[in-house]
């Protein structure tokens, strides 16, 4: 193996490694749009924090990763619409079990973003149905909120369900929680770098943003009214208060999207919970890591 080859090999490790230092909001949006965002926040707080709610609406969709193709060419997709949000969804039915799983992405992902947890779960014996929210992947739309998240959970589980497990990764944590908080049933629940606090993502979103926490408590505020309710009422440490669904929480110490911190919070409000902490796999990079994908593939079958 010559010097040029282990130099290439070096460089691209470092490169990703990197990556996963930066949130991946800071990595999807252009950079024009994060200096706008600082003239914004000097000139008009109030402005910034209407420019601030959109984007926070807004998904970012990217290019389908190798990794996600062979669930992606091999699952069977439909295009619904959820009755409740008169939103429009795509559902991936992967492999041919009963016994089901339902997967449920983050935001900016897909319902092939857990690709490896899938195709590890068919091995087992298992089928999964997942999906795009809307403005999501193939869904349909520009604009999304947790709520649409959840009220596709509930449709997908009076439909599908119960599922032997629902499998959530960041909002699509908070969204299981939320769902199961409101009645949705499961026989286990397994959560990855999954959210506590609306309000510190706010905070979070808007220093990505290259914002204030002055500009992200408007924001909150002129969110709060938008929808006519308090959104902390959707953080995952309130929801999973009386939860008592088996559930395994899953984050990494170097998450720089969803603080290590929510793991904990999330898991003492659980009244039957195991907390697995990984390190060095970020907040992206556990979706496919062989021992993460064992731990849920042993916690679900056991």
């Amino acid at each position: 193996m010559n010097n040029g080859y282990l130099a290439h090999l070096f460089f691209n490790n470092m490169k990703k490694k990197n990556k996963e230092n930066i949130p991946v909001q800071r990595l999807l949006v252009p950079g024009y749009i994060l200096q706008f965002n600082q003239l914004l926040t000097k000139l008009s707080p109030h402005l910034a924090s209407r420019f601030a709610a959109r984007l926070f609406l807004t998904p970012f969709r990217y290019k389908l990763p190798e990794r996600e193709k062979k669930m992606d060419n091999e699952s069977i997709q439909e295009q619904i619409t959820i009755p409740q949000t008169h939103r429009e969804i795509v559902t991936y039915k992967y492999g041919e079990s009963s016994k089901r799983i339902l997967l449920v992405h983050g935001w900016s992902g897909r319902g092939t973003q857990l690709s490896k947890i899938a195709e590890a779960l068919l091995e087992n014996g298992y089928s999964t149905i997942s999906f795009d929210a809307p403005a999501h992947g193939k869904a349909p739309g520009s604009t999304s909120m947790m709520p649409y998240f959840t009220e596709s959970i509930h449709h997908l589980n009076k439909f599908y369900g119960p599922f032997e497990a629902i499998i959530g990764h960041s909002l699509g944590g908070m969204s299981a929680l939320k769902a199961i908080s409101e009645g949705a049933s499961t026989k286990k629940l397994v959560l990855l770098g999954t959210a506590n606090s609306i309000t510190h993502i706010t905070k979070e979103f808007a220093r990505n943003m290259k914002m204030n926490d002055k500009v992200a408590g408007k924001m909150k505020a002129y969110l709060d009214n938008k929808f006519k309710q308090d959104m902390d009422s959707y953080s995952g440490a309130v929801s999973a208060e009386g939860v008592t669904t088996p559930t395994l929480v899953i984050h990494d110490k170097n998450d720089v999207d969803v603080a290590v911190s929510c793991a904990y919070d999330i898991d003492e409000k659980l009244k039957n919970s195991e907390l697995f902490i990984t390190e060095g796999l970020g907040h992206r990079r556990i979706l496919g890591n062989p021992e993460v994908i064992n731990k849920i593939a042993t916690f679900i079958t056991v």
